[in-house]
């Protein structure tokens, strides 16, 4: 059976629904650099980055400024109405879609990043101290790895970070060796960003409750590609955005178990999470407004609702099993062509994506040199600096999947590299 049969569902129809990838770029690669122009089709591999929209998530928030744009939970009057009863029942499609109790557990934020920030700063600060520790993982991005440092220095509790085997995976020894009785926190990626590495945060839930820890899953990289389930994890929060789901910029989601929530001072001040001030004290809003400041991402948080609605009519279980095919193919395809490392676990154990570095080439001019073929991948060190150190490397290439790409995208992504590899040798 070729690939192509192997598709879980009608990749071409879909593609319908993104006017962008019939976008022609760069140039033409037989005469790159010799003249301007977009004149080549485009090959979008940069998913892990940001995904694209479709028609339907544009229509709701185009009919959201069209027809009801109000400000929300202020106005009688019947815009506000409307646009209050649908912010609020985008809170119930997320709950409903990562499987959480419902919309008190659900806290729209920028994006991932925030998220992790309204924890660090709303529960770290108040809970961490000297004596205790925060247990993360040498893959993580940015986002967790900076955030916790700091509230460690400030805090003056210890940060660790959970060994990467050779083959890209976590040393779940070494995790059974750090967390103790003194973490309080377990903070670990779900699918790496760099690696493609899935981890398995149900079993970390496992080792911080014995020892009474939270657990947060940045999901960033998870939550769009596969079903998530945030109580077959078991974990207290987890985080990821909507722009990587098909979904606008500008929304992220927080999800905290209620009680832990409920417990939580707010972390911005303002708007729509008070409930009454004097001159003397101010009381808060119920969950999760409480932790919603100011005017909050309405036409953003619609526009989730409907990439969440878009993903769930296509089947997440369906969309794993596309990524899974396509990273497979890509990673085997790669591995043959000679002169390239391939980070991470094997093709068959990973998520969308596959990181790699050609010999001789930097990642930087080798993603330079795909653009002329109009291949889009990412290259950097993919906000994982200490990944990247520990791997021995300054950067990397990367190529990222979604259910839109397909396998002659892959073989696009294979002969440019080829190309670029033959170039430099």
């Amino acid at each position: 059976m070729g690939v192509h049969e192997q598709y879980p569902f009608d990749v071409e129809a879909l593609r319908t629904d993104f006017p962008i990838l019939d976008r022609q770029v760069g140039g033409d690669p037989e005469t790159a650099g010799e003249g301007a122009g977009d004149d080549t089709p485009l090959v979008y591999l940069d998913n892990a980055a940001t995904s694209h929209t479709p028609d339907p998530v544009v229509d709701a928030i185009s009919d959201y400024y069209r027809s009801y744009n109000a400000n929300v939970h202020r106005g009688i009057h019947q815009l506000s109405q409307e646009a209050s009863v649908a912010y609020e029942e985008a809170h119930d499609a997320a709950a409903d879609f990562i499987g959480a109790a419902g919309r008190e557990e659900i806290v729209f934020t920028k994006n991932t990043t925030e998220a992790m920030n309204l924890v660090a700063y709303a529960w770290g600060l108040e809970e961490l101290g000297p004596g205790d520790n925060v247990v993360l993982s040498e893959m993580e991005h940015h986002a967790s790895l900076v955030t916790w440092q700091q509230i460690g220095k400030r805090t003056g509790a210890d940060v660790r970070f959970i060994d990467v085997t050779d083959e890209g995976r976590l040393d779940m020894d070494h995790a059974a060796e750090l967390v103790d009785d003194d973490t309080e926190m377990v903070s670990v990626v779900h699918v790496s960003n760099t690696l493609g590495t899935v981890n398995p945060i149900g079993e970390l839930a496992d080792l911080a409750h014995d020892h009474g820890a939270y657990v947060f899953a940045d999901a960033a990289q998870s939550v769009p590609t596969r079903p998530v389930d945030v109580d077959e994890l078991d974990v207290d929060f987890l985080a990821f955005s909507g722009h990587k789901m098909c979904g606008p910029t500008g929304i992220g989601v927080l999800y905290g178990r209620e009680e832990i929530l409920d417990e939580m001072s707010p972390y911005l001040y303002g708007g729509d999470m008070i409930r009454r001030v004097s001159f003397e004290d101010s009381t808060w809003e119920d969950l999760p407004w409480k932790f919603e400041a100011g005017t909050p991402s309405i036409a953003q948080g619609i526009g989730l609702a409907a990439a969440i609605e878009y993903v769930e009519a296509i089947g997440m279980d369906r969309i794993e099993a596309h990524e899974d095919l396509l990273a497979e193919y890509a990673y085997d395809e790669l591995d043959e062509l000679g002169g390239v490392e391939i980070y991470g676990p094997p093709g068959d154990d990973r998520g969308g994506l596959v990181a790699f570095n050609v010999d001789g080439v930097h990642a930087h001019d080798l993603s330079s040199i795909l653009n002329d073929y109009g291949v889009a991948i990412r290259a950097g060190d993919h906000c994982t600096q200490p990944l990247h150190d520990e791997m021995g490397v300054a950067a990397s290439a990367r190529a990222s999947f979604y259910f839109y790409n397909t396998v002659e995208e892959v073989d696009a992504l294979v002969d440019a590299v080829r190309e670029a590899r033959d170039l430099f040798a």
